[in-house]
């Protein structure tokens, strides 16, 4: 990868590392329905007004709003309800675990459906010691105590299914649509959604009215979703779909880091050993001796 893209992989890995904090935050006081439906909506605000102030021009065929009417869903709708439900029975911890499969799933489905994306010892070797440094990472916070459900952990791992295999179908369909419009499509349509379904599933629907909650919820949305959003396409159009999931091992990664820093949280071997296995698993997939 060139420096531009270490530097958007970085910066992604930043915001999103605390998505599961803020969504079990969030989720205490609204259901998954509705945090999933505000979130989308501040986030396709953001990046509808990002696209208005910077005049990027919005496709008008049919064919690329069924494209992204399909990515509202599985990229967007789908999985953020899946996980947001998943966190209401497990702890953040296992969620960031499970969800570190996204690029294992990634690399099978790209290899048979993308060109330029195939699958090499290499990059098998780099996942899979990423996945372990994951677990070594949080493993301080797996405690065999009942608490994580089996449905909720069934949950994230079908979320990241859906992350996986949207990913893989837009590298192969959103190459010719503006950056800014990439992100903020699927919101939008994903808005459209939740908010036709979310007056059936929660009845009635219930606002949060704790500060803590909007706050969590317009970080989520801006952040977390909307400007994430951009990045990752970006890099998904730059780099491909197995390199730019490798972004998922960042997330627990830097949910401890945060911890260290600002909460004083113990400073552990796992978190050596983990941060570790998972720097050398980004080096060992990008690693090109030729160039």
């Amino acid at each position: 990868m060139k420096p531009k893209h270490w530097f958007v992989f970085i910066l992604l890995g930043v915001v999103w590392s605390a998505s599961f904090l803020w969504i079990k935050i969030a989720v205490q006081e609204v259901g998954p329905f509705t945090l999933v439906g505000l979130r989308v909506v501040f986030g396709a605000l953001t990046g509808i007004l990002a696209t208005i102030f910077l005049r990027t021009p919005w496709p008008r065929d049919r064919a690329t709003w069924i494209t992204y009417s399909i990515l509202g869903v599985t990229s967007v709708a789908i999985p953020f309800v899946l996980i947001s439900w998943g966190e209401k029975t497990i702890d953040s911890a296992v969620a960031s675990i499970l969800n570190a499969s996204v690029p294992l799933f990634t690399i099978i489905l790209a290899h048979y459906t993308l060109r330029d994306d195939r699958m090499t010892a290499q990059k098998i070797l780099g996942l899979l010691v990423g996945f372990g440094g994951v677990v070594v990472l949080l493993s301080k916070d797996l405690q065999p105590d009942g608490h994580n459900s089996i449905l909720g952990q069934a949950a994230v791992i079908i979320a990241s299914l859906f992350y996986a295999g949207s990913t893989v179908f837009a590298r192969a369909k959103t190459e010719h649509v503006p950056g800014l419009v990439r992100g903020a499509a699927p919101l939008l349509t994903a808005s459209v959604v939740m908010w036709a379904i979310i007056p059936v599933v929660e009845k009635p629907v219930h606002l949060p009215s704790l500060p803590i909650t909007w706050v969590a919820l317009v970080w989520l949305g801006v952040l977390g979703s909307s400007l994430a959003l951009i990045l990752w396409y970006y890099l998904l159009h730059e780099i491909g779909p197995t390199r730019t999931t490798l972004v998922s091992y960042i997330f627990p990664l830097g949910g401890v880091i945060l911890g260290v820093v600002f909460l004083r949280e113990e400073l552990t071997w796992q978190l050596f050993l983990g941060a570790l296995l998972i720097l050398a698993s980004i080096v060992v997939v990008n690693w090109n001796p030729r160039k």
